[in-house]
């Protein structure tokens, strides 16, 4: 029964995966339709991999690139509480942009994120 389970989580965690990377290549896309200057899944701070940088991974790096010129989205197809991970991804920027496909955010979980944003950070749900 146990290397049922194991076989039946993996699976699991394989579809999950997937639809993750789906997400991620459908917005990438969009990026590139429109013509945004963005990096995906560039290093920051402590090998940190944040989905997408913008403009891009060259300014921020740039120590002289003004920080309220970058922006940075991560992607969740499912949100449960992993809207934590976000949180120290490209410590350089402040406000965290998160896009998830969850059809329905709890109250208590966007509490949680307004506490857990910087001052004047806006967080909200559609």
């Amino acid at each position: 029964m146990d290397g049922f389970l194991a076989f039946s989580l993996s699976v699991q965690n394989r579809r999950k995966s997937r639809a993750g990377q789906s997400l991620e290549h459908h917005l990438e896309a969009l990026f590139q339709a429109r013509s945004i200057r963005f990096s995906r899944g560039a290093e920051t701070e402590n090998r940190n991999r944040p989905d997408f940088l913008f403009p891009g991974h060259a300014e921020y790096t740039d120590s002289g690139f003004s920080p309220d010129l970058l922006t940075m989205l991560e992607s969740k197809s499912t949100l449960k509480d992993r809207w934590r991970q976000v949180l120290p991804e490209a410590a350089r920027i402040p406000s965290k942009h998160l896009l998830t496909l969850e059809p329905a955010i709890s109250e208590n979980q966007t509490d949680q994120m307004k506490a857990a944003s910087p001052a004047g950070a806006a967080c909200e749900a559609p």
